[in-house]
């Protein structure tokens, strides 16, 4: 897999997040995917997903930066939204905020096995 490859394919993943085309989400992401070094599996995952899109209705996924290495991918994400109640344990509460995610994905088969994700709480708390 080149990198404009595993580019594309982390961007067409992206799209499928925006969308909340949760029956695509198995052609971007592995059955065994983990999370932060826990196996959450494909269906944890789109409960992961499906809950952060509950909690900020107005989610949006919007690449800053994009680094592709296969099998790896770097990313860092920047999101401007309105969480409706608690979010990362913070009290946001309808107040517009925006904060970065930088994350890692390995690839294998073509779907995303592992992710490492770091977010920007101290962005949230000052926003607050």
């Amino acid at each position: 897999m080149t990198r404009e490859d595993i580019g594309g394919l982390y961007r067409g993943y992206i799209v499928c997040l925006n969308e909340q085309d949760w029956d695509s989400l198995g052609r971007f992401v592995g059955e065994e995917v983990q999370y932060n070094g826990e196996t959450i599996g494909l269906s944890g995952y789109r409960r992961m997903l499906e809950s952060d899109f509950e909690a900020i209705p107005d989610l949006r996924f919007n690449i800053e930066l994009l680094i592709s290495e296969p099998p790896r991918v770097a990313a860092r994400l920047h999101f401007d939204c309105r969480p409706k109640g608690m979010l990362f344990g913070l009290p946001v509460h309808g107040k517009r905020i925006s904060f970065a995610e930088n994350v890692f994905y390995e690839f294998q088969d073509g779907r995303i096995r592992e992710v490492w994700s770091v977010i920007d709480k101290a962005a949230i708390q000052a926003q607050l």
